[in-house]
């Protein structure tokens, strides 16, 4: 159990200054009892106070990093156990299997279609994020080292012969891959292995979660603080185990299990398989490794993961700009939109399919739909007026004409009075962009 707010006010300088965002210390207190806040903020408690509080002010999931350099992967750090609360911060990464029995045409091949499942999504690229190398019954460290050559990602090395597992982190070890024992009676030596070569550990049991306590205080005991847990079973029961383990150690603050965990999906078969992975990443696996992938599975995985870790109370937004579709001249189409960046693409993608070379002027509405902008006061006439003014698009434009969106008709008078502009109303849903365009 964490300390309660008192205790931990008692540990405090009680200085009540105020410099770290909160009035008082008492205050500060009751933040940090409930992980608002971190102590970094208190700029004037003590060496022992920070030594006492470390624990309680310590996330309840471990943060684990895989990986070195720019493309290391952060597993854990969580704070809450529903996204509507705060928010998630660390994405599961998807990983793709390789295996170190298939010769290395194979193995280079796999990795590099890996390397380019990429989606773009709202703007943003979407994709798998590293390697598995799973060894059955060929040379490990050759083919983890074909794998890093080929993808340039971060590895997760899975096996449970020592041997093969000592030579594949002689080999890239120096790149801090994920080492993970797969099965339960390989723990000690992977462990020892993961001390030795600075790595994070994944161990699992098979004496369901009172077994897996006692496999993660073995590693931890071991001199290990970088461990995940390599969660087993059917759907259901995997299902319940992750939620089990994700309320324990959020809700009860129960240390033994505050990891990072990391799920495995075997099957073949698409449609089960996109369903698995879906229920595991909503509840609540840190990482996915996926021994089949293929577009078709992956864009709805990275969907999905992108919609669960985004902030939910600060919107994907596109920068404010004047952004051009095809190749408009000076006579092409000029029309406005919101900075929100579902509504963008939306509209851009519609643009695009009327083949009609467009203009479109986002403007600032702080990551807002258009229709709720609107109401809130972000997309009135004057601002409106403002932005087209800054814009400096009437030295591009042989015409005086710019296209609004259908919901804010109710604009277009003052935006005329405002701009001198005629204004033209659009549809009130982007796909209705493609038919507008080639009728205008």
């Amino acid at each position: 159990m964490g300390l309660s707010a008192i205790e931990i006010y008692k540990l405090l300088p009680k200085t009540n200054c105020g410099e770290c965002g909160v009035p008082t210390c008492l205050a500060f207190a009751m933040q940090l009892a409930n992980m608002k806040v971190e102590l970094s903020a208190c700029p004037h408690v003590d060496a022992a106070g920070e030594e006492a509080l470390g624990a309680a002010s310590a996330p309840p999931i471990k943060l684990v990093t895989v990986g070195d350099g720019e493309g290391k992967l952060e597993l854990g750090d969580e704070t809450v156990l529903f996204r509507h609360e705060k928010t998630f911060y660390h994405a599961p990464p998807l990983v793709g299997v390789v295996e170190d029995g298939w010769d290395a045409d194979a193995i280079k091949t796999r990795a590099a279609d890996v390397k380019a499942l990429v989606f773009d999504r709202v703007g943003r690229e979407e994709g798998m994020n590293a390697v598995a190398v799973w060894h059955t019954s060929g040379d490990m460290a050759a083919a983890a080292t074909t794998a890093k050559e080929a993808s340039g990602m971060p590895l997760v090395l899975i096996g449970s012969d020592e041997g093969a597992m000592k030579a594949a982190l002689g080999a890239v070890g120096g790149d801090k891959p994920l080492i993970v024992s797969a099965e339960a009676g390989s723990n000690a030596a992977m462990v020892a292995l993961a001390k030795e070569h600075g790595c994070p550990v994944a161990v699992g049991s098979d004496g369901g979660l009172e077994g897996l306590v006692d496999e993660l205080k073995a590693a931890k005991d071991a001199g290990v603080e970088n461990i995940v847990m390599l969660m087993r079973g059917e759907l259901g029961d995997l299902f319940n185990d992750l939620v089990a383990v994700r309320r324990l150690a959020i809700n009860k603050s129960f240390r033994e299990l505050g990891y990072p965990s990391m799920t495995i999906i075997e099957g073949d078969d698409e449609i089960e398989t996109t369903l698995e992975a879906a229920t595991l990443l909503m509840k609540y696996s840190s990482m996915l490794v996926l021994r089949n992938y293929s577009p078709e599975l992956i864009l709805p995985m990275v969907t999905i993961r992108l919609n669960i870790y985004t902030d939910p109370q600060k919107p994907i937004q596109v920068k404010p700009a004047i952004y051009k579709v095809g190749d408009p001249g000076p006579d092409a189409p000029f029309m406005l939109t919101s900075n929100f960046s579902l509504t963008y693409f939306s509209v851009e993608g519609d643009v695009d399919k009327s083949k009609v070379p467009s203009r479109i002027l986002v403007i600032d509405t702080e990551g807002l739909s258009v229709l709720t902008a609107f109401a809130a006061g972000k997309m009135e006439p004057d601002k409106m007026a403002d932005a087209i003014e800054a814009s400096g698009i009437a030295d591009e434009l042989n015409h005086k004409k710019l296209i609004i969106p259908g919901m804010i008709a109710r604009a277009s008078g003052k935006l005329a009075e405002l701009t001198g502009w005629e204004i033209i109303v659009g549809p009130r849903e982007s796909t209705g962009i493609p038919k507008f365009l080639r009728e205008l």
